[in-house]
């Protein structure tokens, strides 16, 4: 009888993990990731004309723009999880519009001019992409740094995503940002006693959509 061969996920449980930072040839597995989690912490693989759309908003413009504030986790064969980020969220809006969305232009289609309630999900993606001053909220200001952070289901549990996260605020510390922020998703609810437990407190937003602003210092 033939042994199955286990999925990336079951397979990687239990093996050794550490965190180091990002180098460029990671790109590919910080796609992965982040389409895998992207559906409200599940795996939102075939959501989207292309599983590396999600990645192209939320993983990779910070690992390209901001390589000094990416970290991975790294199982010894691939990368199972990352945080990536700015330090200071309204120069990083200026630089995505600048930089990231002329590298990446024409990989996706046209943006529609607004969202209406027939919008697939790939225009919403790209509406989002094509509006970085989204990010530009004006009650999360005291927090300049914001991060999105992301750990394949087999590695939770482990702290490694608390690893990730104080990796990432001290580095955000280092470059000048007394506070970081971070956007969760309302129905990721699983992701919220995690945020509870690293010392992030709700900053009241009106009108904040599907989001919950969280926020801490970045050094204790």
């Amino acid at each position: 009888m033939t042994t199955p061969t286990p999925t990336p996920a079951a397979a990687t449980t239990r093996a050794p993990a550490t965190l180091r930072p990002y180098r460029r040839s990671d790109a590919d597995d910080l796609y992965d990731v982040c389409v895998r989690t992207a559906d409200a912490g599940g795996d939102a693989r075939g959501q989207y004309a292309s599983d590396r759309l999600v990645g192209d908003l939320f993983a990779l413009p910070y690992a390209t723009l901001e390589p000094d504030l990416a970290f991975v986790v790294d199982d010894g064969t691939r990368v199972v999880g990352y945080v990536v980020g700015t330090a200071d969220t309204p120069r990083f809006v200026e630089r995505y519009r600048d930089e990231w969305i002329p590298a990446i232009a024409g990989r996706y289609a046209p943006a529609p001019s607004e969202l209406t309630d027939d919008a697939t999900p790939d225009d919403v993606m790209h509406y989002l992409h094509e509006h970085p001053e989204r990010l530009l909220v004006p009650e999360v200001a005291p927090y300049p740094a914001h991060l999105h952070i992301d750990l394949l289901p087999g590695f939770q549990g482990r702290g490694l995503g608390r690893r990730l996260l104080e990796t990432f605020a001290s580095a955000a510390a280092d470059a000048g940002a007394r506070a970081v922020h971070v956007g969760m998703v309302s129905a990721n609810t699983g992701a919220r006693p995690f945020y509870d437990a690293l010392g992030f407190h709700v900053i009241d937003v009106p009108d904040a959509g599907p989001l919950t602003y969280l926020g801490r210092a970045t050094r204790p």
